[in-house]
């Protein structure tokens, strides 16, 4: 393993990114993946892209398993997929200051029935409602909103959460697994064996690097690697794997769970053993902020060196840190790094492809 502050640069053949762009693959769900979504837009929407300007395509796999607010009330009421994960990773690929993007952002204060919503709620049920298909609302709002990329619900199918605790108990539901005191086990799909949406398997194979997070581990990240084919996919893709590590744990979720701790749960739900890269954070958390967390049972991620490395994994350590009161990663930043990791995974294997020149006839 290699502790860093970034990966080796390999020399290599040039690339030509407007024919053949970056492919990033993002998986998970919540404000983690619309953090790093939002970060990566700025490359996507660079203007006037030439041969040697990194240009990014990316396709990001959002969990719908969500069961609680507004999200679940819809779920509930329309026998519809949860709408507010994914809306919130639409609107992280959209323009910032957009009228249509803080539209979708709205959520009303008041109102009998429409209380708690959010417009962008609303706006993918009532699409739903008319195309009678979650993943084409999904297609047809990020069209609406001329987002920088694709954005997939890992499948069409109605799916909820069960886990199973260290105390012997099965909790169903994401919300109420979420609030558990007991130890997550594991964590199941039920129904069992969804399909994925389409076109999601053929993202992955043509992917220069896969990310895994930030965000919640047994409801954010896991249950995408739970539906048919998603984690052999990523096995065999060709692409690097990456966890971003979160910066602290969830209370009754994560609690007293390490890096390695991540990475290991990750592998044992998914039954292989494919992450390759592990992204930290290295700037120091504030105390004041820090002591805010801990008094409601959070804690700073812990980042044993020794076992992520027992692990196979390189680790990279780089300031991710976002100002502010609330610690949380830095979208620019974050995103800088995926595409730095991305890059070294493409010139690699260019040049693992490229022919061998033949020595000269005598």
């Amino acid at each position: 393993m290699h502790s860093r502050s970034g990966p080796p640069t390999p020399a290599g053949p040039p690339v030509d990114w407007v024919h053949d762009p970056l492919r990033i693959f993002a998986i998970g769900g919540g404000t983690g993946l619309s953090t790093l979504l939002k970060g990566l837009k700025q490359y996507a929407h660079q203007v006037g892209a030439t041969a040697r300007e990194p240009y990014v395509d990316i396709t990001a796999m959002v969990t719908v398993t969500d069961d609680g607010g507004s999200s679940g009330r819809l779920r509930r009421e329309f026998d519809m997929l949860p709408p507010g994960d994914v809306r919130n990773c639409i609107v992280a690929l959209s323009e910032d200051e957009a009228l249509l993007a803080r539209l979708f952002q709205y959520r009303f204060s008041s109102g009998r029935g429409l209380k708690g919503h959010s417009f962008g709620n609303l706006f993918l049920t009532a699409l739903t409602q008319i195309t009678g298909d979650f993943a084409r609302a999904v297609e047809l709002s990020s069209a609406v909103l001329a987002i920088a990329g694709r954005i997939f619900p890992s499948t069409r199918q109605n799916v909820a959460l069960r886990a199973r605790l260290a105390d012997g108990r099965i909790v169903d539901g994401e919300t109420r697994i979420s609030r558990s005191d007991s130890p997550i086990l594991r964590i199941e799909l039920n129904p069992a064996g969804v399909k994925p949406s389409p076109g999601i398997l053929d993202a992955i194979a043509r992917a220069d690097i896969i990310t895994l997070g930030p965000g919640s581990l047994f409801t954010s990240i896991i249950p995408n690697l739970l539906v048919r084919g998603v984690a052999r996919a990523i096995q065999r893709s060709p692409a690097w794997k990456v966890c971003i590590l979160n910066l602290m744990t969830q209370p009754g979720e994560t609690s007293g769970l390490t890096a390695a701790d991540h990475i290991d749960a990750i592998h044992r739900h998914a039954r292989a053993r494919f992450l390759e890269f592990a992204i930290a954070n290295s700037s120091p958390i504030a105390r004041p902020a820090l002591a805010r967390y801990v008094r409601a049972r959070a804690a700073q991620v812990e980042i044993d060196r020794a076992r992520l490395e027992s692990l196979g994994l390189n680790l990279i350590e780089l300031p991710l840190l976002a100002r502010g009161d609330k610690i949380r990663h830095d979208p620019a930043r974050l995103a800088a790094a995926v595409i730095d990791l991305a890059l070294h995974s493409r010139r690699s294997r260019l040049i693992q492809t490229a022919p061998r020149s033949r020595p000269a006839a005598r």
